[in-house]
């Protein structure tokens, strides 16, 4: 096999990772739910969430508000992108309307859907999600996301972290997940 081959196959790989990222990506943003529907959504799975899920329930007891993602898009090719809208609640109010999005570069392939609540335990940490340039995962206050087992031992009374996640209702198949490289910011509509 010669190098124009190769340079052939490579540029084509790259047309393709555009293209699916482009064509699953694209949809989630250009149709930015509006308030009320997002709203809605929102309330909907964050209710079902509490309702299933234990730890869920005691760290919304404490928690000073709740941002939940209902619906998260996450598709790759090697490079790969995720976007979606979210509330953030403080008690039974809506205190905001957010958009999540983030790139990743690896191996990777697939595509998915799932959604995520953050529990802000307090003021600081939820002072740090309306800063000019965002909020990105990673920088900042200490986030643990809680999965099947740390959910079994966390109580009100051990949990002592800034923000713990929650991911929930993955549908798809891409290998990993992860909110690590999302970026979060107020919608300004």
């Amino acid at each position: 096999m010669n190098r124009t081959f190769f340079s052939q196959i490579s540029q084509w790989s790259r047309w393709l990772q555009l293209a699916l990222l482009t064509a699953l990506l694209a949809p989630a943003a250009s149709s930015a739910a509006d308030h009320s529907t997002l709203e809605k959504d929102a309330r909907k799975v964050y209710q079902n969430l509490i309702a299933k899920v234990p730890v869920a329930k005691s760290l919304a007891k404490d928690a000073v508000a709740v941002l939940v993602f209902p619906k998260i898009i996450k598709a790759g090719l090697v490079v790969g992108g995720q976007y979606g809208d979210g509330v953030l609640f403080r008690g039974d109010k809506a205190a905001g309307y957010y958009n999540t999005s983030g790139a990743s570069y690896g191996l990777q392939a697939g595509a998915q859907q799932y959604g995520y609540a953050m529990f802000f335990m307090n003021e600081q940490a939820l002072q740090t999600l309306n800063t000019a340039e965002g909020f990105e995962v990673g920088v900042g206050p200490s986030i643990v996301v809680v999965d099947q087992g740390m959910a079994k031992s966390l109580t009100s009374t051990t949990a002592n972290d800034d923000i713990y996640a929650m991911i929930f209702g993955q549908t798809g198949l891409m290998a990993g997940i992860g909110l690590q490289g999302n970026k979060i910011t107020r919608r300004q509509d």
